[in-house]
């Protein structure tokens, strides 16, 4: 694993937030962090970034402790934080400039390329320019360094959705360079179509991990009766993972194989139907429909 936490916590006083995290990444792949605010997302990136020491666990990139070789640890990734911060007298281009000096690999043409594709225009101010472009002036320099690891939290943020999916574009054109990128974002259907695996976390807990090929395969059926059902036969009842049925309607959730259970249907008064790929929506709701205290 490229990335591996052990256990991973972060405290301040009675507050944990993040509690006994223990993930591991693959070189090569997009992970995708989901959670909404206070969820742990911001805690895990800067404790794998070296910036907070942890109260227990350890993290690990490429083997190298994150705290306490921080600085190698620097060398094999690049960080857009969810805030970036530019200097504002600077122009685009001068920003540019000084970002790719203060790194031995930093690349300045590879930086105006992606400027170029993002539509960014570098002659105008920082101060004067808006924030979805300052986020853009930010994305050129993460993302044009050579390194095995890309941290973007929420690159997409401010952003338009023709920007937005440029971004996308980017982020699986360095997966195909062999890049490994950890990609934190509010945007389920962003996650979805460029995470090849996905964690959810809630209240600093890792509450969920989730290959998005296996979650792809994943159905639920609804189908509306004009008559009574039967429950299917047991042959095929593995198929299914939920099933309920009110008020004259059929709900099934199945993990894998659809035909056996639409044979089982067609013996059945289905006066309607609808199948639906189950998503991360479905997974990600029902994790957060859980009671607030709980």
């Amino acid at each position: 694993m490229l990335v591996h936490t052990d256990h991973l916590t972060k405290r301040y006083g009675d507050m944990a937030a993040l509690s006994d995290c223990s993930l591991g990444i693959a070189g090569g792949v997009v992970f995708g962090l989901l959670g909404p605010n206070g969820s742990g997302k911001t805690t895990l990136l800067r404790l794998l970034l070296g910036y907070l020491r942890p109260t227990e666990g350890r993290a690990t990139i490429g083997g190298l402790d994150c705290h306490r070789d921080s600085v190698a640890v620097h060398r094999r990734l690049s960080y857009l934080p969810g805030e970036p911060r530019l200097h504002r007298r600077m122009r685009g281009d001068e920003a540019l400039t000084y970002f790719s000096q203060l790194r031995p690999d930093g690349r300045l043409q590879r930086s105006r390329e992606i400027a170029d594709r993002l539509n960014l225009d570098l002659t105008r101010q920082v101060a004067r320019i808006s924030t979805g472009m300052r986020q853009m002036l930010a994305l050129c320099m993460a993302m044009s360094l050579d390194v095995p690891l890309l941290v973007l939290d929420e690159p997409t943020s401010s952003l338009d959705p023709t920007v937005r999916s440029e971004v996308l574009a980017l982020v699986r054109e360095a997966q195909t360079e062999g890049r490994t990128v950890i990609f934190s974002s509010h945007v389920l259907s962003e996650v979805e179509e460029v995470c090849d695996r996905v964690a959810i976390l809630r209240r600093g807990n890792l509450v969920q991990e989730q290959d998005l090929s296996h979650l792809q395969l994943q159905h639920r059926i609804v189908a509306r009766l004009s008559g009574p059902s039967s429950p299917p036969p047991d042959a095929i009842r593995h198929l299914v993972s939920k099933l309920s049925s009110e008020n004259g309607e059929l709900r099934i959730e199945a993990p894998g194989e659809l035909t056996p259970l639409l044979g089982w249907l067609a013996t059945l008064p289905v006066s309607e139907m609808r199948i639906e790929p189950l998503g991360l929506r479905t997974v990600y709701d029902q994790i957060y429909r859980e009671p607030r205290d709980a």
